[in-house]
């Protein structure tokens, strides 16, 4: 991976002067050791004493007593909740906020505040039971069976549309409309695994909530294996409404390949078949799959898949130069997808791979017009507005006010969709703070003596044009948890913050174990 230092005018050569930076130089500082995302979690766990059980606040009732791990002290947590938030709440058009006393944005008295009643909106409480149904209504059929059906579907057309990819933790829907708003005309929700959707997870079915800006979007689903993602797919068109339906084939993470998942399905393509004709035989909606070359960067194989898989029901595919085993090491082998292109001229294919300018963008269409379009990612989480700069076909000095502004905007995003009581902020922030773990990488355009940055640039260190920029540009959590602070309020006493992808640590030229880990 090109590793060069990026080069900077002369008149910003220096170290800048951020928040992390004078605590270093303060006697009194110490050092605090580096934070494991497992004591991450058990620190917000320790606050949940803090918080009001969501079943008490329901019906005054807990099924766990007093061995709930959650407060059912109103009056304490109304005492300790920290200062409301400025700004209106996001629930202020309804006739009551579904947090109530709870809410982040309001001032509760005690004789004032009145308990509402939390507003379930996930839906998918019964989807173990649904899955149950789905599985007795084909345990009669066979493969064959299930390849048969027919479905009529509506026509995809990804052409000359910028698509945000498919981001695991940061591609969240509170970030889509961000880039919605730069000018994305594709969205996708994060990779959900099939076998948590089909066990009703939660979690798992929060990540293919969609936006009512999200005018042409798709989820993404995961798995090894023909029965639980036909399963899965039957599932999706029931209680879901999707313009397309995303496989993954390319999650490059060993916890997925290893349960047969993501770039593993590479390595046995009649099982890939498998899959695909299952998934696509159960959906109304058109199908797409998301591929790498292959597994290892010696031994290519998506030109030998493309060109077969529209026989399987695949509409459209998305294929990242790179191999499993590059990870997101090396540059991406736009030569190769250029090939693929050629291979498979019925086929809509999306290039993806290092597009992190408007001319990167228009190379790669004007070398491969075949391409239907690109995918953008890590260009996107680096600078959202990206995708104006490619529709507008210019390089944009964005003021750190302007990026304040869009932080602004997710946070608040971010209220109306973890909701506006302290978890809810508290989610807020740690997605705000995975977020800044990219976006500290930009380098603004007027502060470099070549443009455009490309994007595995390192940045030296560098003085910029006002404070605001100093403190966007630094790499210390503390500086990232700083800025959630002049958005959120306050972070919990002694708070930690380590990223979950690692991103704010510059990828090796090896295949490394702990590089960025975006969904493939």
């Amino acid at each position: 991976m090109d590793q060069s230092i990026a080069p900077i005018k002369a008149e910003f050569w220096g170290r800048p002067s951020t928040l992390a930076d004078s605590q270093a130089e303060a006697p009194e500082a110490v050092s605090k050791p580096k934070v494991s995302r497992r004591q991450q979690k058990r620190d917000r766990k320790g606050q949940a004493a803090n918080r009001l059980c969501h079943s008490f606040m329901k019906d005054g009732t807990c099924a766990f007593g007093d061995g709930c791990r959650f407060s059912h002290d109103v009056d304490r947590v109304i005492e300790i909740k920290p200062r409301a938030l400025p700004g209106r709440c996001p629930y202020s058009s309804l006739e009551t906020c579904p947090f109530g006393p709870t809410c982040g944005r309001y001032d509760f008295s005690k004789a004032a505040g009145t308990l509402r009643q939390l507003q379930d909106d996930s839906g998918h409480a019964h989807l173990a039971k649904i899955w149950d149904v789905v599985a007795h209504q084909q345990g009669g059929e066979s493969n064959a069976d299930l390849m048969s059906h027919q479905r009529e579907k509506p026509r995809l057309d990804l052409r000359g549309k910028l698509y945000l990819a498919p981001l695991t933790t940061v591609g969240n829907l509170p970030f889509r409309r961000i880039c919605k708003g730069w000018g994305a005309d594709v969205t996708c929700g994060e990779m959900a695994m099939c076998t948590n959707l089909l066990q009703g997870q939660s979690s798992e079915w929060a990540l293919l909530k969609r936006d009512s800006s999200e005018d042409l979007f798709g989820v993404q689903i995961c798995g090894g294996y023909m029965d639980t993602m036909t399963r899965c797919a039957q599932l999706l068109e029931d209680q879901i409404d999707v313009n397309f339906v995303d496989v993954n084939c390319g999650c490059p993470i060993d916890l997925v390949c290893n349960k047969g998942g993501g770039s593993a399905l590479l390595q046995k393509p009649e099982r890939l078949e498998g899959v695909m004709r299952g998934v696509s035989t159960r959906l109304s909606c058109p199908v797409t799959l998301k591929l790498r070359t292959g597994v290892s960067q010696s031994h290519d194989v998506a030109h030998t898949l493309l060109p077969r898989i529209s026989s399987w029901g695949v509409a459209a595919a998305t294929l990242h130069g790179r191999s499993r085993h590059q990870r997101y090491s090396g540059k991406a082998n736009w030569d190769y997808i250029g090939r693929c292109a050629e291979a498979a001229p019925q086929l809509q294919l999306v290039g993806n791979g290092d597009i992190f300018s408007f001319t990167d963008y228009e190379e790669h269409i004007a070398k491969t017009p075949q391409l239907a379009s690109v995918m953008i990612a890590r260009g996107a989480l680096m600078k959202p507005w990206l995708f104006t700069e490619i529709k507008e076909r210019r390089h944009w000095d964005i003021s750190s006010g302007e990026r304040l502004d869009m932080l602004k905007r997710f946070c608040s995003f971010g209220l109306v969709h973890w909701g506006s009581d302290s978890r809810g902020v508290e989610n807020t922030r740690r997605f705000l703070l995975e977020w800044l773990s990219y976006l500290y990488r930009y380098i603004p355009i007027a502060l470099l003596d070549v443009v455009p940055q490309q994007l595995n640039w390192r940045a030296p260190a560098y003085v910029a044009r006002n404070d605001l920029e100093v403190l966007m540009s630094s790499e210390h959590p503390s500086d990232w948890i700083k800025i959630s602070e002049m958005l959120l309020g306050p972070a919990p006493e002694g708070m930690r913050f380590t990223p979950k992808h690692k991103s704010s640590a510059y990828p090796p030229t090896t295949a490394p174990r702990d590089a960025e880990q975006e969904n493939g």
